[in-house]
């Protein structure tokens, strides 16, 4: 009974614990127990022999442990997988993702903690979802075994096994249909969600993976490469063969041989027998003519270029070789008469009377209307030549009426004087074509200056105009008179009793300067041309009695000169006042400013009047406004500033303080133009001749202008130049002055293309549209270097200087490479950039930096 009970109580516990866990009916094992327990609870103590499979064994006690260790470990889904299993491979597989995170790096095991921990609570969601679906199944099968146990009660004993069994089958058809019954929305959820992480959850690869993706991807670069390539080489195949059907089609209509092959096809063709009678003939004429007539001339073969075979009979005529020698090219002739000569005849004699005979022939059929044509048409040409002539004259040679408006830009030009600012005044070319007083001509001419600088020729005559200016010149360019002479002009013209009764109301003039020798050298200056014109002057400087200054400006004065220090000082102490001051001048300006003057000027503005000050618009460049009251105490304002830079701080005060200006550059001396480039080439002696026919062969516009040194040299060179085919004519010292101006003129009416000159030709003469300059010797100095690259890049043109160096020009080396690299179009080849004579000026001595030394004791 023991037994019995514990078996009963196995089973039932089994049967709850099956019922629990959803195993199919099918399982032969649990069909066995299960009719082992009912055949208890209803009183039927078969043996357990009747109940169980044969294979199975007659142990009924075993047959459930057996059965329970089996299906423990089965799946509730499937039946196949225990949860062991998945327990075990859940492991296996946190342990490889730690050791690829421990692989990957920092961040990869942080990322894997994160999976995993993630998991983990995936995993524990997805149990706590399957014990809430066990309970519930449960709950299920705990009512259906009530239910069962209640109808096998009802059963009587006399039913057999059968009716139990069509009672289990149809039990197992309703839990087929229960298990058909669709997931429920918590699984749903659960299985989305499961994997949708499954899918964000980074895959690890393994190497032969990652070797077999990167095979895969380079097989389909290479296979992408291929059809590209195959399709680029098929179009240009297509590309190729159609070229090559146009091309054979072109030759075939033009080639002359392929026209007459389809002519003849077109023609009858000839008998080969009829072809050789007709040769044999021409051969018999041929014969004939060259017996009586001589006139059988050979027929030249034309060699083919695809003819190997090389040809040795030649013409004299294909002889392109020049001979040199001056013996062979100009053959001497014998000086004998008559019979002295090859053949009994005098060349000379017999070109003389043909020409004399042809001309009278030609006087004789003319008509006296052509005779009058023809001097008609002589003297036109040779007054269009005279007034081509007369146009074509150096601005020197022209009067100023006669100046026009190019031979003003090339006065600019030849000064380096560059404008701009509205309508500004042609410059002065020489003091007597001036507008200025007789009494002040005489003043400059008693000082010694026979000819205005640069920026007096320019300044003077805006300043006349009582225009402000901005003149950018460096020290000691002639800048005191540029702006003394316009205020001069104007003093003088004011009434001296005027002058005398208005002297308590301060100068006319005000000119300031950075430093006290600057103002003493102007107030010198001004001494000396305004003294004799009864013009007083005061210098307020520092470092003098302040007294004494005070006491001449109460006496009275026209012109103050002042450093801005010490003239605040003056006008805070009520020394001197502005009251009828219309001329400020800012000597040195930039300087000024840097030395800290910008505030001082800035006071000393406020204590002028404000009432004299130029309209700011068009006015102030209009000049009939402009000189309506220049000749009275009332004028405008003029301000005039020269500075050597434009610094921001400059600008800004030029833009306060000066009314619609005219800007004046003057440029260094000797600079050359910035329009021309300046190209260098490193050459020996030898080399010049082919450098330069290289140059010319590439093609050139001419004019072209050749430098050479010595007259000797200018001839040969163009005797040589004549002689390969280039139209050259030659200019210098050892020609008169009719071969002088017929050479320029042949060269500036197109007759020459080339011409080569010594120095002579570098100053003082133009030429128009010069395109080349060629040193071909290089010239003793820079500044005659400069006067000859300036022939080109003239009137607002560019051009284009080519110099020849050796290592005889080595004391040029330094000042050239400093002129090429200042030129903005120019670059310095660096060959001469790289030379031990371009690095420091000539007569220098450069001193060695001592390296480090090691002394020891």
């Amino acid at each position: 009974m023991h037994s019995q009970s514990k078996v009963e109580l196995i089973g039932r516990a089994f049967v709850v614990w099956r019922r629990g866990r959803g195993v199919p009916l099918r399982c032969p094992v649990w069909r066995a127990c299960e009719a082992r327990v009912t055949a208890q609870q209803t009183g039927a103590c078969a043996g357990p022999e009747e109940h169980l499979a044969p294979e199975h064994g007659p142990q009924p006690l075993g047959l459930y442990f057996g059965f329970l260790n089996w299906f423990s470990g089965m799946d509730e889904d499937t039946g196949l997988r225990s949860h062991r299993r998945d327990r075990k491979e859940r492991k296996e597989k946190e342990r490889r993702d730690r050791e690829r995170g421990d692989r990957g790096g920092d961040r990869a095991a942080d990322r894997g903690d994160r999976d995993q921990r993630g998991e983990r609570d995936h995993h524990r969601e997805r149990e706590n979802v399957r014990d809430r679906e066990r309970m519930r199944e449960r709950d299920k099968g705990r009512d259906r075994d009530r239910e069962r146990s209640d109808k096998r009660k009802n059963i009587p004993d006399s039913r057999n096994k059968d009716d139990a069994q069509k009672m289990d089958e149809e039990e197992e058809k309703k839990e087929r249909k229960m298990k058909k019954e669709p997931l429920s929305l918590e699984e749903m959820v659960a299985r989305k969600r499961a994997e949708e992480e499954a899918l964000s959850r980074p895959k690890f690869l393994s190497k032969e993976e990652r070797a077999a993706e990167a095979l895969k991807r380079r097989q389909e670069q290479v296979e992408v490469v291929k059809r590209r390539q195959d399709e680029e080489r098929k179009t240009r195949d297509c590309m190729y063969q159609e070229g090559r059907r146009d091309l054979e089609q072109a030759l075939r209509q033009e080639d002359p041989r392929e026209r007459d092959r389809h002519r003849r096809d077109r023609e009858p063709r000839e008998n080969k027998e009829d072809v050789e009678v007709e040769r044999k003939k021409q051969l018999e004429r041929d014969a004939v003519n060259e017996r009586y007539l001589g006139i059988v001339k050979k027929k030249k073969r034309i060699r083919r270029l695809n003819d190997r075979k090389f040809v040795f009979d030649w013409d004299a005529g294909e002889d392109t070789s020049v001979d040199y020698n001056e013996l062979y090219i100009n053959k001497h002739l014998v000086h004998f008469f008559g019979r002295g000569h090859f053949g009994g005849l005098d060349l000379k004699e017999q070109k003389k009377v043909q020409s004399k005979f042809y001309g009278n022939y030609i006087e004789h059929r003319r008509t006296q209307a052509d005779k009058d044509q023809e001097v008609i048409r002589l003297k036109k040409e040779q007054k269009r030549e005279d007034k081509k002539k007369w146009d074509d004259r150096h601005w020197s040679e022209k009067e100023v009426e006669q100046m026009t408006e190019r031979d003003w830009r090339i006065f600019r030009e030849d000064y380096n004087i560059a404008i701009k600012g509205g309508r500004i005044p042609n410059p002065i070319r020489a003091w007597s074509e001036s507008n200025i007083k007789k009494d002040i001509l005489d003043i400059i001419a008693a000082a010694g200056y026979t000819e205005p600088t640069p920026i007096q020729r320019q300044a003077i005559t805006i300043g006349l105009q009582n225009r402000d200016i901005i003149g950018v010149a460096e020290t000691g360019s002639g800048k005191t008179l540029a702006f003394l002479i316009p205020l001069l002009e104007w003093i003088q013209s004011l009434p001296k009793i005027a002058r005398l009764e208005d002297a308590d109301q301060g100068p006319y003039a005000l000119v300031m300067a950075p430093t006290r020798e600057l103002a003493q050298q102007i107030e010198e200056e001004t001494t000396k041309f305004g003294g004799p014109l009864g013009i007083r002057t005061v210098a307020v400087i520092g470092g003098l009695s302040r007294e004494e200054q005070g006491m001449k400006l109460r006496m009275g004065c026209e012109i103050v000169i002042a450093t801005p220090g010490r003239l605040v000082d003056v006008l805070e102490n009520r020394y001197l006042v502005l009251n009828q001051c219309t001329y400020v001048v800012f000597d040195e300006a930039d300087k000024m400013i840097d030395m800290g003057f910008e505030p001082d000027v800035q006071k000393i503005l406020k204590f002028m009047p404000v009432t004299n000050e130029k309209p700011d618009n068009d006015d102030a460049e209009d000049e009939d406004k402009l000189l309506a009251n220049f000749l009275s105490k009332h004028k405008f304002r003029q301000t005039v500033m020269f500075t050597a830079t434009m610094p921001p701080a400059v600008e800004r005060m030029a833009r306060q303080y000066l009314r619609r200006p005219a800007y004046v550059y003057i440029g260094a001396i000797g600079k050359p133009v910035e329009r021309v480039e300046q190209v260098a080439f490193m050459v020996s002696e030898q080399e010049k001749r082919k450098k330069l026919l290289d140059i010319l062969k590439r093609g050139i516009v001419p004019p072209v202008l050749i430098f050479v040194n010595q007259k000797k040299g200018a001839d040969v060179l163009a005797r040589g130049l004549e002689k390969l085919g280039h139209n050259a004519t030659t200019l210098h010292g050892g020609k008169g002055q009719e071969q002088r101006e017929h050479a320029l003129a042949n060269l500036k009416s197109g007759a020459k293309d080339i011409l080569v000159a010594t120095d002579v030709a570098g100053r003082g003469i133009d030429i128009k549209d010069v395109s080349l300059v060629v040193n071909y010797d290089m010239a003793k100095n820079i500044e005659d270097y400069t006067h000859r690259i300036g022939r080109t890049g003239r009137a607002g043109k560019h051009g284009k200087a080519i110099s020849f160096l050796t290592k005889d020009d080595s004391h040029l080396f330094y000042e050239l490479k400093l002129l090429m690299l200042s030129s903005p179009v120019s670059s310095c080849p660096p060959e001469l950039a790289n030379h031990h004579e371009a690095q420091h000026k000539p007569g220098t001595v450069m001193t060695k930096k001592r390296r480090e030394e090691k002394i020891f004791a």
